[in-house]
């Protein structure tokens, strides 16, 4: 059996995603700041018949992090995939006003964590030679919204980390991929402004996975 280890996870895109690898065999190792949200989550996935367990932490702790991950990894065996998608606020921040104190929160979440997160799993992806590192940005993160510019920041930062790992750990049999969401998630959100719901984005993460090609995939997609 195979472990998905879903770093972020919540009732929206991170459920989509389990239920997506859980119908594909694998087990789920949740990861969240919220232990109640957690428990409900479990007990959405068994009702699937998926197997799932929950492992709370704070992605800005370090150790918290390392120590959920290592949990999941003693609970399960291994984990095959990582997915890191925790969400980091909706700060509107205008680039000229920008602080260091404004822009720390987020790169704490979106990069530093991620950076945590693929030290534990990753020497072992690469002693099997097999393994998904995935990862998620705003479109942002490629073509940057100004009232966003501390989210831009992390989400790029950690797109060009994704593209340098991609190309280095291809030929290790360890696969890297971003996924660009450039629409608001979810069904409640005024008409005029871009939507999804998380099933319609959480099969690109098990293409990616599969394909085991290209290092980045957009949604929506780019039309020719």
């Amino acid at each position: 059996m195979s472990t998905i280890a879903i770093v972020g996870a919540g009732r929206g895109l991170g459920l989509s995603i389990a239920k997506v690898f859980g119908r594909n065999g694998f087990d789920v190792a949740l990861i969240s700041l919220f232990p109640d949200e957690l428990d409900e989550l479990v007990l959405t996935l068994k009702e699937e018949g998926i197997t799932s367990a929950g492992f709370p932490a704070d992605v800005t702790d370090r150790d918290q992090l390392v120590m959920a991950l290592e949990a999941a990894k003693e609970r399960f065996g291994r984990i095959d995939v990582l997915e890191y998608s925790p969400y980091a606020g909706l700060d509107i921040s205008d680039p000229t006003q920008l602080t260091v104190d404004a822009a720390r929160g987020h790169i704490e979440t979106i990069l530093y964590g991620a950076i945590a997160a693929v030290e534990t799993v990753l020497p072992e992806m690469r002693a099997s030679g097999s393994g998904t590192l995935l990862f998620t940005t705003g479109g942002g993160a490629i073509n940057p919204y100004p009232f966003l510019a501390s989210t831009n920041i992390a989400q790029a930062g950690l797109r060009n980390w994704v593209y340098n790992l991609h190309q280095v750990l291809a030929e290790h049999g360890v696969h890297v991929g971003n996924v660009a969401i450039n629409v608001a998630i979810g069904d409640h959100h005024p008409d005029d402004v871009p939507h999804a719901h998380p099933d319609q984005i959480a099969p690109l993460y098990w293409e990616h996975h599969t394909t085991r090609t290209a290092p980045e995939a957009l949604f929506p997609a780019q039309r020719a």
